[in-house]
């Protein structure tokens, strides 16, 4: 059966020892991220009367899958620098090439196991991180945030359905209060209605909001009226938890999730919207740069080289942290700047490819 599928003995031993290198390497990192989260939370989840049995299940258990994937990238290149650099130091690759076997060949198990890591990231990152998300940072406002989010927007435009805008100069998220608000109903491009007031408050009492000294103009095609007063309540279509949503939120959502409310942030007409796109993509990019990150790693250790596995895995560790900077930097000029999300997302994986085939030629065949 191996012999028909072309499967070797040393196609499983290569594959043995990356897959058993990456998940030992991911689970010895997680237990060190689990203790040093809880000793910094001890405190506030003790202020906070927390269960330890919810702390372990509806927190930490939640808490693995997340950093799992964060970590995946850096760790796969971590692994592959360390367990290569190994044969290469007693000289396996010197045997398995003196026995038949081409460079190109011993790649296959490689970029096996990277696929079998991208498929892994990719599922829990859209399936399982999602939801464990919502349960995980759900823990965290209850028991580790003191207090709620508190922030003061300004000049806030936003589109709260088709044809209708509104305006405010500031909302305060610790009141529930919007100063200088108005909102426009425009027809066929055409504006029809105009509302403007001092202020808009949240009513929790009867779940609407409160219009203060309003005045509202209705535009007909010859006649114009104009209504005023000191108090008016109505339903609008916003809410005030869509200010107090910390960035983080968009980690709950899935890629169709992502998708749709990409779509009903441009509708709103909101600034952050690339955020979130820059968080879609990144569903794809990150498992992808497995393949990339692996290439490099593979040709670098692959020699034996003086200064031994140290220095391998130290050129390692700095290119695996180039990419990452890279990525950071990357998605950073695309939200405060003009750079495409796409772009900015797929950019590091682009010019690391380009690393990645230069070393890949430079490696010992």
């Amino acid at each position: 059966m191996r012999r028909k599928l072309g499967i070797t003995i040393i196609d499983i031993y290569i594959t043995r020892k990356f897959l058993g290198t990456f998940f030992f390497s991911i689970a010895l990192i997680l237990t060190i991220a689990v203790i040093f989260d809880f000793s910094e939370k001890i405190d506030n989840f003790l202020a906070h009367d927390a269960r330890l049995i919810d702390i372990l299940t509806k927190y930490y258990l939640n808490f693995v899958p997340y950093f799992a994937v964060l970590f995946s990238s850096l760790f796969t290149f971590v692994s592959v620098i360390y367990f290569t650099s190994r044969m290469a130091y007693r000289t396996e690759f010197i045997a398995i090439i003196s026995n038949g076997m081409s460079f190109n060949r011993i790649l296959v198990p490689y970029l096996f196991s990277a696929m079998v890591i991208a498929i892994f990231s990719f599922i829990l990152s859209d399936y399982v991180i999602p939801d464990s998300n919502r349960i995980r940072l759900e823990f965290e406002e209850t028991y580790y945030h003191s207090s709620p989010q508190r922030v003061t927007e300004r000049n806030i435009h936003r589109q709260i359905q088709p044809g209708v805008y509104i305006y405010m100069e500031s909302y305060s998220t610790t009141s529930d209060l919007g100063h200088r608000f108005s909102m426009e109903k425009y027809e066929d491009g055409i504006l029809i209605s105009k509302l403007m007031s001092d202020y808009v408050k949240w009513d929790t009492a009867t779940d609407k909001w409160m219009i203060r000294n309003y005045y509202i103009r209705e535009i007909g095609e010859y006649t114009e009226k104009v209504t005023s007063g000191a108090r008016i309540d109505t339903s609008l279509a916003f809410h005030p938890s869509d200010f107090k949503r910390r960035m983080n939120f968009m980690e709950t959502m899935s890629i169709r999730e992502l998708s749709e409310y990409i779509v009903q942030l441009k509708m709103l007409g909101e600034s952050n919207v690339k955020a979130y796109q820059i968080e879609k993509n990144k569903r794809f990019a990150f498992p992808f740069s497995s393949f990339i990150l692996t290439l490099i790693g593979v040709s670098v250790s692959s020699r034996k080289v003086k200064g031994g596995i140290g220095m391998q895995l130290g050129i390692g560790l700095m290119v695996a942290f180039s990419y990452l900077l890279f990525m950071q930097f990357s998605s950073q000029f695309a939200i405060n700047g003009s750079l495409h999300p796409v772009v900015a997302v797929w950019m590091p994986n682009l010019v690391f490819s380009f690393i990645a085939i230069f070393l890949y030629r430079l490696a010992p065949k």
